[in-house]
This record gives C-alpha cells, sequence and structure tokens, in this order.
C-alpha cells in the first residue's frame, strides 16, 4: 500500500459517485438498446477521468483496425485492475464484459455490472449455459461486442500468460465474427495483481493487431485458434518495449 495508492482510492470512490447518477438515469429512463450503448459512453469518460486524474497517459496503438459498429469477441492479456478502464479507452465500440457473479453483490457497483455486463456463476453448468446464449444475443442481436479475459483471472504469476479457457473461442467459432486481439503491454507495472493499492503514474501502453476472422472455422477449430490468439499476445509482449 502506497500513499499514492491511497489517493487513487479516494479519486476511484469520488468518482463513482459523479457518474453512478449516469447510468441510474440510463437505465431507469432509456430503452434496453439505446441505454447500453449510453453507459458505454460514460464508462469511457469515468476512464478518462481516472487516467487524468491518476496521472497516467494511455498510448493504444491500431486503433484503426476495429470497424466501428462491428461486433467482436475481444479479448486480452490480464495483469492489472487497470485493464479494465484501459478496455474503455481501448473501444470506441459498445461492449459487454463477461464478470463474475460475486462481483453483483458489491454495493452500487453491483447495480451496474447487472444491466451493463453479463455476470455467470462459474459454479453452475446451467448458469454458464445461460450466459453463453446471452452473449451470443449479445453479438448477433444487439449487435453489442464481448470481452473476455481467456486466461480466466489476473495472471499472479510470474509466466507471461497463464493456461487459456475455451469459452471465447468456441463464442467466436459459433457466432461466425471475429475475434480481436488488445495485447496490454505494461499495465501490471502499474497496479501489479498481487499489491494492494499500488498505483504510480506513467503511460500504460496497448496495441490492437488485426482481427482473426472465424466465418470458417468448426469447433474443431479452437484449440488452433486458441493457439493463434496466443501466440500473438507473446510475440507482442515480446517484441515490443514499452
Amino acid at each position: 500500500m502506497t500513499l499514492f495508492g491511497l489517493y487513487a482510492l479516494l479519486i476511484m470512490v469520488l468518482s463513482f459517485f459523479i457518474v453512478m447518477p449516469c447510468y441510474i438515469i440510463i437505465f431507469s429512463f432509456m430503452s434496453k438498446e439505446k441505454a447500453p450503448h449510453q453507459a458505454h459512453k460514460i464508462s469511457r469518460f469515468w476512464a478518462k477521468l481516472l487516467f487524468t486524474c491518476f496521472f497516467i497517459k494511455v498510448d493504444i496503438k491500431g486503433m484503426e483496425l476495429i470497424k466501428l459498429g462491428q461486433p467482436y469477441v475481444f479479448v486480452c492479456n490480464h495483469r492489472s485492475q487497470m485493464d479494465i478502464p484501459l478496455f474503455a479507452r481501448a473501444s470506441v465500440n459498445t461492449f459487454r464484459f463477461l464478470a463474475k457473479i460475486e462481483v453483483t453483490k458489491i454495493p452500487l457497483i453491483g447495480y451496474v455490472v447487472k444491466r451493463l455486463y453479463i455476470t455467470v456463476d462459474r459454479k453452475s453448468k446451467e448458469d454458464r449455459a445461460k450466459s453463453l446464449m446471452k452473449m451470443q444475443d449479445s453479438l448477433l442481436k444487439e449487435k453489442i461486442s464481448m470481452v473476455i479475459f481467456p486466461e480466466g483471472t489476473r495472471n499472479r504469476t510470474k509466466e507471461t500468460l497463464i493456461d487459456f479457457k475455451d469459452g471465447a473461442f468456441r463464442l467466436a467459432i459459433e457466432t461466425k465474427l471475429p475475434i480481436a486481439v488488445l495485447t496490454i503491454l505494461n499495465s501490471g507495472e502499474f497496479s501489479p495483481a498481487h499489491k494492494l493499492l499500488q498505483l504510480k503514474p506513467g503511460t500504460i501502453k496497448a496495441i490492437w493487431t488485426e482481427p482473426i476472422q472465424t466465418d470458417k472455422m468448426t469447433l474443431d477449430d479452437v484449440p488452433k485458434l486458441k493457439e493463434q490468439v496466443r501466440q500473438r499476445l507473446l510475440e507482442v509482449l515480446h517484441t515490443s518495449n514499452p
């Protein structure tokens, strides 16, 4: 825990009470079709506000590769809590995170998560199946992208990447939608997963690469696609110096 980390926590709390009324108004008075897109704008504003107050610059390359309005299955590596607001800055396209059901129990934050994202109880096979259907509907019917961390959780190890789950890759193939990879280069240096309330100013860097088309793939290609994404992440991580 650092003094700057305590300052960041205070900013997080104060800013939350600024944006929370905006979320409530959006979800209370806007249609289900418009609400997610307006809420995404609030999330992007909130992320920009946080990074500004944290004295953290965001350098994202390759944003021109992501087509506006095109739904994607977004994936990225995950080492820090900063990855969540970073993704909001990295994508103009509206998206939903796949969030653990436990997050909905957090006061106020749970309100937003339940209405903006898709939750899953990983212990329940039935709930996992329901969440898959909701993600498919989000992508195909609402044209809203999904963000899934293929590692399943924050990487707290010394390994560059931990083992990937199949979910994101099955979803991309089943919906025949492109999978877009964001490689986050150094967020773990700013807010390490294993250290509470540690943060520092600087520049977080991330890189989009060319989306991978899945329209000609079958579920038999899940291992191949998973390895392709893994190798792409490793290549960018090893060749790009933040």
